[in-house]
Order: structure tokens, then C-alpha cells, then sequence
């Protein structure tokens, strides 16, 4: 059995995924920002901004759950549920239509661009 991933907030999700990559400097670099920018996140409090979610996430493991709870929700919230299994191609979504379904974004990342 696995233990349970530890929860943080999302600022300790920050400084912990900032310590995981080797500090602020590496940090920036993964994300392809200047140290001064992860700075400016630690120092303020801010959240990571939702574009380096998942790449935080894959070089670091922590969950895309404690670093943006705010658009990765642990339960997957109401309005991107029935959205994600229909990309999957699970119960709630008819893929009969398409071959194959580009997957869905919560829908505070939609508006977003790069």
C-alpha cells in the first residue's frame, strides 16, 4: 500500500517544489523565467502561475492538487468532472462521434493563453 501523498498549502507546495529542483535559480530556469520572478513568488506569497503547473509537477512530483488547488481541485470539482471522463472516453462522454478527444481543460484555464 502507498502512503498518502502530503498535503500543503499552496505556498509550501511552492517552496518545497523550489527546494526539490535545487533552488530558485534552477527553478526559473526549468520554467524558463529570471530567479528574481521565483523570488518575487516566495517573497509575496503568490501561486505559481498556472502555465508551470504541470511541468513543476513532473520534475518535482509534488501534486498539481497542492501547488494550484484553485484549478486542479483534489475532487475534480462538478464543472470539469463530466469533461475529463469524456476526454478519457469513460462513462459520461459519447466518443462515438470522434476518434479520439482532445482533452478537456478546467475551465479556469480556458480563457488562458501562452
Amino acid at each position: 500500500m502507498n502512503a498518502p501523498t502530503p498535503i500543503f498549502t499552496p505556498s509550501d507546495a511552492l517552496k518545497a517544489a523550489v527546494e526539490a529542483v535545487g533552488g530558485q535559480a534552477a527553478m526559473a530556469r526549468l520554467v524558463g523565467v529570471k530567479q528574481p520572478s521565483v523570488w518575487n513568488w516566495l517573497d509575496k506569497g503568490k501561486t505559481l502561475p498556472a502555465q508551470h503547473v504541470l511541468k513543476v509537477e513532473g520534475a518535482t512530483g509534488i501534486s498539481r492538487h497542492d501547488l494550484r488547488p484553485d484549478i486542479y481541485p483534489r475532487d475534480g470539482g462538478p464543472s470539469t468532472a463530466s469533461g475529463r471522463a469524456a476526454a478519457a472516453g469513460g462513462a459520461g462522454g459519447d466518443t462515438s462521434t470522434s476518434a479520439r478527444a482532445e482533452p478537456a481543460l478546467p475551465d479556469s484555464l480556458s480563457g488562458l493563453s501562452a
